[in-house]
C-alpha cells in the first residue's frame, strides 16, 4: 500500500479499534487462477503477549474452506471515509491551488491463513461473534433461541478460518498534509453535511 509517513498510523490500539468497529474484512489470496477474495466478519483476538489473531468462518462450499495451512492472505478493513470538496479550503480564496480528494482510514492485515474443520471450534467462534454483534440490540439474540437440531445442521455447513497476524499497516489519510486553517475548513464542511460518517471523519481531521 502506498503510505506517506504523514498518513501512517502505527499505534496497535488504534488499528485494533478500527477492526473491532468495522469487523467486515475483505480477504484476498493468490491462487493458481489469479486472485480470490471474500468478505467476512472477523473476531480479533489479542493474546497475552500482544499477538493478534483474526478468526472467521466460510461456507463449506467456499474454496477458502479447503485451504492448506500457511496460505498468504491480505485482509483489508475500511473505517470511516468521506469526499473532500475544494470549496472547504480557506486557501481556495487566495491561491485557488486546491483540488478534490477523499479522506479515509484503513487497516491492512497480513498473515498466513488456515481452515479449521472442527464443529466445536466453529460453534465457539459463532457464539462469540453473535454475542458481540448482538450487544447493541434491545433484546440480544442468543444461539439458544434457535432449535438445537437446526443449529447443529448449520454448523456442519461452515468451516473456520484463522489468520495469525504477521503485521498490520494503518493508513489514516485525514488532511494531515494541509494547513491548520484548511484542516479546520474541511472538518467544518464535513460536520455541516449531516452525515454520521462524515461527522466521524470530521472528528479525525480537526486539528
Amino acid at each position: 500500500m502506498y503510505l506517506p509517513e504523514a498518513f501512517a498510523e502505527h499505534r496497535p490500539e488504534t488499528l485494533h479499534a478500527l477492526i473491532r468497529a468495522n469487523p467486515l474484512g475483505a480477504v484476498v489470496i493468490r491462487t493458481d487462477d489469479g486472485f480470490d477474495a471474500n468478505h467476512l466478519p472477523f473476531e480479533l483476538d489479542i493474546g497475552a503477549e500482544g499477538k493478534a489473531v483474526l478468526r472467521g468462518h466460510v461456507a463449506r462450499s467456499n474454496a477458502f474452506a479447503t485451504l492448506t495451512a500457511g496460505t498468504d492472505a491480505l485482509v483489508i478493513f475500511e473505517g470511516p471515509s468521506a469526499y473532500i470538496s475544494p470549496n472547504w479550503y480557506p486557501s481556495k480564496q487566495t491561491t485557488h491551488e486546491v483540488v478534490p480528494t477523499y479522506n479515509y482510514a484503513v487497516v491492512h492485515v497480513h498473515g498466513r491463513m488456515r481452515a479449521i474443520d472442527d464443529p466445536r471450534w466453529v460453534r465457539g467462534l459463532v457464539a462469540r461473534l453473535t454475542h458481540r454483534m448482538e450487544a447493541s440490540q434491545p433484546k440480544p439474540w442468543k444461539m439458544g433461541d434457535a432449535p438445537p437440531a437446526y443449529l447443529d445442521e448449520l454448523i456442519t455447513k461452515i468451516v473456520g478460518i484463522e489468520i495469525p497476524v504477521d503485521r498490520m499497516i494503518g493508513k489514516w489519510k485525514m488532511s494531515q498534509n494541509k494547513t491548520h486553517a484548511d484542516r479546520t475548513g474541511v472538518a467544518d464542511g464535513l460536520a455541516a453535511s449531516g452525515s454520521a460518517t462524515a461527522a466521524e471523519v470530521a472528528r479525525l481531521v480537526r486539528p
